[in-house]
């Protein structure tokens, strides 16, 4: 074990609320105050401790990842900025829909079911009848209930909340936070879809080991790690040369540096770089130990998903981007699409923001389009507007990297209008993190 790693085990081994410091952790473990310094900033990177200003480095909870759940009646009252009225002891319970009580009485219980929420103005007959039929009931425009619908609430356990707001608005509010909620939902991570055990190869391996785990496993590709399970290659059986022999060894054929991604990368981030890197296996990687891998099915398969669901939400800038298509020459990529309601100001133009987020979108995706294998940093980012541009017109983007550097690369975007006009120009500048 390196003295790196045994710096992150004594780290993990405080109790929570411990202070930490670079010169204790090098006096305790008779180590240098650099070490001590690098694996304090690893452990920050990875959540187990946290420096507060005033008080120093300490060692804190790991949070981990938290399904979102469905919004409970406790957080409608937050949202309506409502008031109990009654049935206190069922706020915790989860809401699965709501339903506008504008029918007639004799309608209503072809509409609702348990653990819906019905709201409805001051009509009794109407509150007492969802209440009955184990429905949640939320009065709007601040009308008070009578005794026997607040008995009747807390006997069944069901929330009855009064607010001030409309129905119109209270609807609305309530239809925003399942929005938000449903894009959160949304988000999938690699850590959702990844082989948790996958399949590898040693460095040091033959290509008859290699031929054998096809035969067994009918892939044709694997990642080969080191003695320290670091991943140092992707092999491919397709990609063997004619004269290769079985005694050859993994390492003199194997791709070296490969792209990995990490279990924390975004669904869609990694399908970015797999389609735009033409890869169909990449090794997912945790402190840069192999921890599981993806496939090129594995994502498709996982955004399937994901479109189908129902109620999905799209973030403003998922909206504008699949708008866009592209193309791809030898120094430049070219992208096209249709200026969209999304995006316009109040002025009835293409808003700036808006503009910008394509710039330099456009600008990082010609950078992966110029086999830049590293992660991508925004360094800095200047943009002049010359022209304003309506909606329904049809843009061009151009984007050319103009300057690769070992640490610092550089991108010329432009968008002309259908008459080949200039309407924007930018130049971004992108720090490479190599992986």
């Amino acid at each position: 074990m390196s003295k790196h790693e045994e710096i992150i085990k004594f780290i993990l081994s405080l109790d929570i609320g411990t202070k930490i410091s670079v010169r204790g952790i090098s006096n305790d473990l008779g180590v240098s105050e650099g070490t001590a310094y690098r694996a304090i900033k690893e452990c920050e990177a990875i959540g187990i401790v946290n420096t507060i200003p005033r008080v120093g480095t300490v060692r804190v909870e790991k949070l981990e990842k938290r399904h979102i759940d469905k919004l409970t009646f406790k957080d409608v009252v937050a949202i309506v900025e409502g008031t109990i009225l009654g049935g206190s002891a069922g706020l915790e319970r989860t809401l699965e829909r709501f339903v506008i009580g504008a029918m007639e009485v004799e309608s209503i219980h072809k509409y609702i079911d348990a653990d819906c929420l019905f709201i409805v103005g001051n009509r009794e007959l109407a509150q007492k009848l969802a209440l009955e039929k184990q429905c949640a009931v939320l009065v709007t425009g601040g009308f008070e209930c009578s005794d026997k619908i607040k008995e009747l609430a807390n006997k069944n356990g069901l929330p009855l909340i009064s607010s001030t707001y409309d129905t119109f608005t209270v609807a609305s509010m309530i239809n925003k936070a399942l929005f938000e909620n449903n894009i959160k939902k949304d988000i999938i991570l690699v850590e959702d879809i990844m082989g948790n055990s996958p399949t590898c190869l040693s460095s040091g391996d033959t290509i008859k080991t290699l031929k054998k785990l096809v035969r067994e496993t009918g892939h044709e590709r694997y990642p080969v790690i080191d003695s320290e399970t670091r991943v140092v290659g992707i092999v491919t059986l397709a990609d063997l040369p004619n004269d290769t022999s079985d005694e050859d060894i993994i390492d003199t054929i194997m791709v070296k540096k490969p792209i990995v991604v990490m279990p924390t990368t975004t669904l869609a981030y990694a399908a970015h770089i797999m389609a735009w890197e033409g890869i169909k296996l990449c090794p997912v990687v945790n402190r840069n130990k192999l921890v599981g891998v993806i496939s090129r099915e594995d994502v498709i398969k996982a955004m399937q998903i994901a479109i189908r669901q129902p109620h999905v939400g799209e973030t403003m800038d998922d909206l504008i981007i699949k708008n866009f298509k592209f193309e791809a020459s030898k120094d430049k990529v070219h992208f096209w699409g249709e200026i969209i309601p999304e995006m316009l100001d109040s002025l009835g133009t293409a808003s700036w923001n808006a503009l910008n987020m394509l710039l330099s979108t456009m600008g990082t995706m010609a950078l992966r389009q110029n086999n830049i294998n590293a992660n991508i940093a925004i360094d800095s980012f200047s943009s002049y507007f010359m022209k304003p541009v309506q909606m329904g017109r049809v843009i061009d983007i151009y984007a050319e990297v103009v300057d690769v550097g070992r640490y610092y690369s550089k991108v010329d975007i432009s968008i002309y209008n259908s008459d080949k006009l200039l309407i924007a120009k930018a130049m971004l500048s992108a720090k490479m993190l190599k992986k």
